[in-house]
């Protein structure tokens, strides 16, 4: 029996996992028998960025993944068919740079909130890229002012970008250095031509924009590592039309809510779910405008269990 080796999952196709050695070795493997992790309930029991031990014998096409090193994290979404069961994106990421847009096709503010919460929830700092800044007309550019307004005075970097004029590209590249970065947003947002701009000897496949949907076509089927020629790994994940949040409880999500976390300690009860109890900080703030309207809705559509309609965009 061959000794253990060490890798790091950089791609998952169905039963097949692509793992990199410790000496940038590529092998293909399979996982041994029934493998599950404990307490954690998903689709995938290994994912991209899983650091693992496997065996591979000189005489086998295939290696065998036999152990899972412990997470520093990990996101997840919800399963497409399986409400109750979760579908995990990505593990041990440092950085998660979520990739919006106001036009073709504009991200709903709920999809924003429920990626970032997901992050807050697994300690993943968030950065936010608004991409696609050299299209917006006027009254885009003015949303653009109020929503990076917003999320910086909550305590999110907010980047502006354009890979037509390169505005924001060296300060991305800066923030993803050394950083081993997962890149999300709804299909057609730009991800893999941000990547390219980044870094431009990936060369990843861009998918063109839907004239009659206006909504990004897949290009990315399974989430994928790479390395960054300047130093670090990006993610790039598959475009997600819908995000749902699951695993937490009704009390949970407000300590998600940067914003919101600063005031608990200020609402009458320990338990405060935010929505109907008397002398509620949470409240009492949104009505002072201290909390943005949009994000208290949100954060009500999350612990009702709602989904995202992407066919809406609002932003009051």
């Amino acid at each position: 029996m061959s000794a253990k080796r060490k890798g790091i999952v950089t791609k998952s196709t169905g039963n097949i996992y692509t793992v990199r050695t410790d000496n940038n070795e590529i092998i293909y493997c399979n996982l041994k028998g029934q493998f599950r992790i404990h307490g954690i309930k998903t689709t995938n029991p290994i994912a991209v960025g899983d650091h693992i031990l496997f065996i591979k014998d000189k005489d086998q096409d295939m290696g065998l993944i036999t152990d899972i090193k412990e997470r520093k994290n990990y996101i997840t979404r919800k399963s497409t068919n399986l409400s109750r069961i979760s579908h995990i994106l990505a593990a041990n990421i440092d950085r998660f740079f979520l990739i919006v847009s106001l036009s073709q096709p504009r991200t709903p503010l709920g999809f924003i909130d429920r990626f970032l919460t997901a992050a807050e929830a697994f300690r993943i700092e968030s950065i936010i890229v608004f991409n696609k800044i050299d299209i917006y007309n006027k009254k885009e550019m003015e949303e653009l002012k109020q929503l990076k307004s917003l999320y910086e005075k909550i305590g999110y970097t907010c980047v502006n970008m354009s890979n037509t004029t390169g505005e924001g590209v060296e300060e991305v590249k800066a923030l993803m250095q050394n950083k081993t970065s997962f890149i999300g947003g709804i299909s057609g947002v730009g991800k893999s031509t941000i990547i390219n701009s980044v870094d431009s000897s990936l060369n990843l496949k861009i998918g063109d924009i839907s004239e009659y949907y206006k909504k990004g076509r897949h290009t990315t089927t399974f989430a994928e590592m790479f390395d960054l020629s300047f130093g670090g790994y990006i993610i790039d994940s598959p475009g997600i039309r819908e995000f749902g949040l699951i695993q937490y409880t009704k009390e949970e999500v407000s300590h998600y809510f940067p914003e919101m976390l600063r005031l608990l300690h200020e609402c009458k009860f320990n338990n405060c779910t935010h929505t109907h109890e008397p002398q509620c900080a949470v409240k009492e703030a949104v009505e002072e405008g201290k909390i943005a309207l949009s994000r208290y809705k949100n954060y009500l559509s999350i612990i009702e269990n709602e989904d995202i309609e992407l066919k809406e965009w609002m932003l009051k």
